[in-house]
């Protein structure tokens, strides 16, 4: 998609922090981070939410999955981190590429209060 703001950073057409980049995927710093380390892992391949996810699309998601992890400890994130997909306008997604936010460091509070 020719003006998704992740499809542009993946081409390269925007700058940005990279963490990772290969022939499927690119990871780079949120601009506006939750915590210390707060970084996407966005697909290459335009995809608007988890929610359009297909079977063909399971090597990809499986890919991002297995990476968050490593690129998480390369970032430093030893003692463990959150990843979070919003997904569509109701769960609080503001850009319509599908992105993984790995998150960690500091002091992460619980993602829902009990009690």
């Amino acid at each position: 998609m020719s003006d998704c703001l992740f499809c542009k950073i993946a081409r390269g057409e925007i700058p940005c922090r990279k963490v990772y980049e290969d022939g499927e995927v690119v990871a780079f710093h949120d601009i506006n981070p939750a915590a210390p380390v707060h970084f996407m892992l966005v697909p290459k391949l335009h995809l608007a939410s988890l929610a359009e996810a297909e079977d063909d699309h399971v090597s990809l998601l499986g890919r991002m999955l297995v990476l968050a992890p490593k690129l998480a400890r390369e970032q430093g994130l030893e003692n463990g981190f959150r990843t979070v997909i919003n997904t569509g306008k109701g769960g609080g997604q503001e850009v319509f590429h599908l992105h993984i936010h790995i998150i960690g460091g500091g002091n992460i509070p619980p993602m829902v209060r009990r009690g």
